[in-house]
């Protein structure tokens, strides 16, 4: 199943510009306001968690703790992915203070409620300089076991290659980059897979062999193509994940920023799968450079008792 209506999300205690990733991520405003920045952003959070529980959605909330310090660990999707085999993948991370996110602890809340059959820790190439940040840097089409991924420095193709052959997924590569030539940090800032449907910014891939074969590659899937704009892009409207609640009802989850950027032939397209569910991250995006779909790990891990 390409969605899933578990959610691991991770409370923050000190979030904060992170210095360590703001020279690889256009998306962090280093001149944002950090005037109670953590408070803010917490209320955000709080105010997100609800939103999604509101609408049937499981969410497994998990404090973070004051040491270490880690500001960006309110995106757990770059440390973890856990899969529909029992499998879980830990992925090497370029900032050393992100390297802190990865907790034991974590893992073993989620097994109290999941069967964990598999740990794939890809962490040891951070000793090589070699970096796969997760879901961030992979946009994972789960039902066709293909994984989009736009090359940079955060997302490099000798661990896509071991991921890949240790998952079975298809690596699709590309390079992509914003309006000022800068490389996209991650490919899910740009680029979010449905079950029926792809959001991608078409124009930030700048190679038309690469371009043309991202699109052949979503055509061959069936999948409706849904092209948003660099300036939606600016505005979170790729960050996006498919979700479902306890019922099955389909959800694609958002800021309230990348929802009002999308124009009234896109929201149509979306709306046909799925519901819209957005609410406001300014403070974590302007802060973090991450929005919605940047805070949710789903889970597709078996549930404990369902075997």
């Amino acid at each position: 199943m390409q969605t899933t209506s578990h959610i691991l999300m991770i409370r923050p205690v000190a979030f904060g510009l992170n210095i360590q990733t703001a020279d690889s991520n256009a998306f962090q405003k280093r001149t944002a306001p950090q005037e109670k920045v953590q408070e803010k952003a917490l209320a955000e959070f709080d105010a997100f968690v609800a939103k999604l529980r509101g609408h049937g959605i499981e969410v497994t909330v998990i404090e973070d703790t004051v040491e270490p310090h880690t500001p960006d660990s309110i995106f757990p999707n770059n440390w973890i992915s856990f899969h529909e085999d029992g499998s879980i993948y830990l992925y090497p991370m370029q900032a050393e203070n992100r390297r802190l996110e990865r907790r034991e602890d974590i893992i073993d809340q989620i097994g109290k409620n999941f069967d964990i059959r598999e740990i794939n820790d890809l962490s040891f190439t951070e000793e090589k300089g070699q970096y796969l940040e997760g879901t961030g840097s992979l946009v994972l089409d789960r039902e066709n076991k293909l994984a989009y991924a736009c090359l940079s420095i955060r997302t490099q193709e000798k661990v896509l290659d071991i991921f890949s052959k240790e998952s079975g997924y298809e690596a699709i590569t590309f390079h992509a980059v914003d309006e000022n030539g800068m490389d996209i940090y991650h490919t899910n800032v740009m680029m979010c897979v449905g079950d029926h449907f792809v959001v991608i910014c078409l124009e930030a891939i700048p190679d038309e062999k690469e371009k043309n074969a991202v699109i052949e590659s979503i055509q061959k899937t069936k999948k409706e193509l849904i092209e948003i704009s660099f300036a939606q892009m600016n505005q979170f409207a790729g960050n996006m994940l498919q979700v479902k609640n306890k019922e099955g009802k389909s959800f694609l989850v958002m800021s309230e920023r990348a929802h009002q950027s999308l124009n009234p032939r896109q929201l149509e397209s979306i709306t046909k799968y799925a519901e819209i569910l957005s609410s406001p991250l300014t403070v974590i995006e302007d802060n973090g450079g991450g929005s919605a779909r940047c805070m949710m790990a789903e889970i597709h891990l078996p549930e404990l008792g369902l075997r």
